[in-house]
């Protein structure tokens, strides 16, 4: 299994250059950190709470680095005392991070390809930096951006029209399509030669079953609870057609080996 992240994982002191609420739970956060420089496209960062009693970091996406490369974005939903916590952080605050960590999108397999880049919720993040990385691998007509929400009140949506063509689709038909990311694609007879993915399972089950349907190769980015980030504790694995290296059975860490994997060598 072909690495594409930085092997260089750093645990620092970062600084909070701004954060925002951008939707009901949802959180706009940028990071003061050189790890910005080396970061790529899938990768993401273990954040750690402050609180002694939170124990673990929470994996989060990197969903944005800055131009000069001193700063990294990144976009979460409260869903626990961790990410309650990082909410309340403001500029000038210290964050505890660990990264970058993970394995990348393969953004140089959709040189002058029709790509579709498909992200659900809070997997949508992730899409807005592979969507920049992209501009200097095929034209901006073939970047196509499929984001699926709950309801009307999206994010990021401005920031990923800058970047390609966006079709949303929400649950409840508020905005876009009604239905999920597929039900957009069928919507608006779209096609395309690769996908890159990010989102729930149910989700990321169905993109696999339609990049087989169409013979077409599928990368998608799997969401996991993590508890080292670094692939020692093998608390968040999935099985695979190969054997992993590191654990001799047919499985790999999504933390190290992902979380990006092509969709035909993971069992999902």
């Amino acid at each position: 299994m072909k690495k594409r992240g930085n092997e260089m994982k750093q645990k620092q002191t970062a600084v909070v250059a701004s954060q925002r609420e951008i939707a009901p739970m949802i959180y706009d956060m940028w990071i003061e950190t050189d790890l910005a420089e080396n970061a790529l496209p899938g990768q993401f960062l273990c954040v750690y709470p402050k609180d002694r009693s939170t124990l673990l970091p929470r994996p989060i996406s990197i969903c944005e680095v800055r131009e000069d490369r001193a700063a990294l974005r990144i976009v979460y939903r409260v869903a626990g005392q961790g990410t309650e916590e990082f909410s309340h952080y403001e500029k000038g605050d210290r964050v505890h991070i660990l990264g970058t960590l993970g394995n990348g999108f393969p953004v140089e397999k959709a040189a002058d390809k029709k790509v579709f880049l498909m992200g659900g919720g809070i997997g949508i993040p992730p899409m807005l930096q592979l969507s920049k990385a992209l501009q200097g691998v095929t034209a901006k007509e073939n970047i196509q951006i499929v984001v699926g929400y709950r309801d009307s009140r999206t994010f990021l949506q401005e920031d990923l029209e800058r970047w390609g063509k966006v079709f949303p689709a929400t649950e409840d038909g508020s905005a876009g399509t009604k239905g999920n990311v597929l039900d957009a694609v069928a919507a608006n007879g779209l096609d395309a030669d690769m996908i890159f993915a990010c989102g729930p399972m149910p989700m990321l089950r169905a993109v696999k079953r339609y990049a087989q349907e169409k013979d077409i190769p599928a990368y998608i980015s799997l969401e996991e609870h993590m508890a080292c980030g670094v692939g020692a504790c093998l608390g968040c694995v999935v099985k695979t057609k190969e054997i992993d290296s590191h654990s001799h059975v047919h499985n790999a860490r999504i933390c190290t080996d992902g979380p990006v994997f092509e969709a035909r060598e993971v069992d999902i």
